[in-house]
């Protein structure tokens, strides 16, 4: 499953970098994109641990930057 969120107070492209590489790293995910331009991020993850890498893509996100994170619709 492939998804888009916006990422919310994303401060600085370094940031985006380091949030990109823990987040591409968990188990279960194919492929992840951190935009700092587009204050985005794209996720592609199995299908069945799509919600728990979510959760987990957050985590990762906030011990980055604790003030980011990710806009569920």
């Amino acid at each position: 499953m492939k998804k888009s969120f916006m990422l919310e107070d994303l401060d600085c492209a370094n940031c985006a970098a380091k949030m990109e590489r823990a987040v591409a790293a968990l188990p279960g995910v194919n492929r992840a994109t951190i935009s700092f331009m587009a204050q985005k991020m794209v996720l592609e993850a199995q299908d069945d641990l799509f919600e728990e890498i979510l959760v987990q893509a957050e985590d990762c996100i906030r011990k980055v930057d604790s003030n980011c994170r990710i806009v569920r619709k």
